[in-house]
């Protein structure tokens, strides 16, 4: 049946489109550098470290799109669910079902994490309904998710994480505070027409970009105070520290240099940059605990795939195809 398979294909692109694949690794090496810094985890710890913290970030995508519908129907009416392509149902109930799917692997591995499992689900919750449209607390929230998933992660190796890994945690908050504070800056317009008060819309985006910058750069000097924690490899958690704040300054010159006037693929293009460096930050964590080899072998294969599917898919993702055609980098 022709028009069965088309459906059943539509459907499979829109639900690939609604997980963002280039994003998706970064939340399985963030478990994978907390059970490796936590220290006496095995084969099936680590594989549940890696697995958990994804299926919650697929949860958080799929739930932030239903919540987001409106606003995106507006800025972004080509993604999957305001173009009609995936269902608000079946967005609600896949959400739902990486959530619980995530906290049995989770809370099975230590059920210690349950509080922090169930913290994480309410910043996804109250970051779209609420955090988002006001600012700098929404670009927070979803820092602290992210150091969610490395304390998380700890947590399924031992029963409580290091006190070591605190810094790597504040570290890693403050670090996707900025990266989400940079993708306001490409969002701009759609959230000024949909009422939300992000940092570029009431303050513009030189402003926001030089905040994004002060708290990327605190991130760093966090991350890199955690090197004498290090459990085996401080010079290797240095060295991938350093590749990693290289690959930023390619991110946040460019935008600087714009000034007033940053364009939302000029921005994109800034976010895509910290997309891929943020992989290579987690892997410090790896070689930190594990070695520079270990890390290198977890980096490269999903820093390549990151890169080949934001690539592929991120423009459509983000603009309107008039847009992605049209606008000019800038």
């Amino acid at each position: 049946m022709p028009g069965l398979r088309e459906y059943t294909r539509t459907s499979i692109v829109a639900h690939v489109q609604t997980w963002r694949p280039y994003t998706t690794c970064y939340p399985a090496l963030l478990g994978l550098a907390g059970a490796a810094w936590a220290g006496g985890a095995g084969p099936g710890e680590l594989l549940t470290a890696v697995v958990a913290p994804a299926l919650g970030w697929l949860s958080g995508h799929y739930l932030g799109d239903w919540m987001d519908r409106d606003l995106d129907a507006i800025g972004k009416p080509q993604r999957p669910i305001p173009s009609g392509r995936l269902s608000p149902g079946a967005a609600l109930w896949s959400g739902i079902g990486c959530a619980v799917v995530s906290a049995v692997l989770a809370v099975g591995a230590n059920w210690r994490i349950l509080p922090l499992f169930l913290l994480a689900m309410a910043g996804i919750v109250s970051y779209s309904r609420v955090f988002k449209k006001r600012g700098l607390s929404g670009n927070v929230a979803r820092g602290v998710l992210t150091a969610l998933a490395v304390v998380i992660g700890a947590m399924v190796a031992q029963p409580f994480p290091p006190w070591s890994l605190l810094p790597v945690a504040a570290g890693f908050l403050l670090h996707d505070t900025s990266s989400n504070l940079v993708g306001t800056v490409r969002d701009v317009d759609g959230d000024r027409a949909g009422g939300y008060r992000s940092v570029p819309v009431r303050r513009g985006v030189r402003h926001a970009v030089r905040l994004a910058l002060a708290l990327y750069v605190c991130g760093l000097t966090l991350l890199a105070s955690a090197a004498a924690g290090t459990p085996a490899d401080p010079a290797g958690y240095l060295a991938f520290l350093a590749l990693a704040a290289v690959i930023g300054a390619a991110a946040f010159v460019p935008l600087l240099r714009s000034g007033t006037r940053i364009g939302q693929r000029a921005a994109l293009r800034g976010h895509e940059v910290l997309v891929a460096e943020r992989l290579v930050l987690a892997a410090g964590v790896v070689a930190g605990a594990l070695g520079p080899a270990t890390a290198a072998l977890a980096v490269v294969p999903v820093l390549l795939f990151s890169l080949v599917t934001q690539k592929l898919m991120r423009a459509g993702h983000e603009f309107p195809p008039a847009l992605v055609r049209k606008e000019p980098v800038t």
